[in-house]
C-alpha cells in the first residue's frame, strides 16, 4: 500500500509538470510580411490587443488567457482601421502589461502605414 500512494504522487508531479509546459508554448508570429510590387498607401493606422497571464501568485503565473494571439490581433485590428487594406508597412510594437493581483493583463499595439495592393 506504501508504494501506491508513492507512485500516485510521482504521477501528478508529472501530470503537473506536462501540464505546466505545456501551457507555455505557442507559434511565431510574422508581423510585416514582404510588400507587393505595386501598392497604395491608404494612411496611418494603430490596432490593439489584450492578453492575460494568470494564477495564484506571481511566481506560478501559467495560464494563458488570449496571450498568444494578441499580436495577430493588434495587426488584424489595425488593418480593419483602413477599409480596403491588405498589409501594414513601417510597422512598430509596443508591448505594455500591468499586474492584476491573480495575473498579468499584457497589451500589444501595432502601428504603421496601411497599404492596398494594386493588382496589374
Amino acid at each position: 500500500m506504501k508504494n501506491s500512494g508513492k507512485t500516485i504522487v510521482q504521477l501528478l508531479f508529472i501530470l503537473f509538470f506536462l501540464l505546466g509546459i505545456s501551457g507555455c508554448s505557442s507559434k511565431f508570429t510574422t508581423i510585416q510580411t514582404t510588400p507587393p510590387e505595386k501598392y497604395e498607401k491608404l494612411g496611418s493606422v494603430t490596432g490593439t490587443a489584450s492578453g492575460s497571464l494568470g494564477a495564484v501568485s506571481t511566481a506560478y503565473y501559467v495560464i494563458p488567457m488570449g496571450l498568444n494571439s494578441r499580436t495577430d490581433r493588434a495587426y488584424k485590428n489595425a488593418l480593419s482601421k483602413a477599409p480596403g487594406a491588405t498589409a501594414l508597412i513601417d510597422v512598430t510594437y509596443d508591448e505594455s502589461w500591468f499586474w492584476w493581483i491573480v495575473g498579468t493583463s499584457r497589451t500589444v499595439t501595432i502601428s504603421g502605414e496601411a497599404i492596398k495592393e494594386i493588382k496589374q
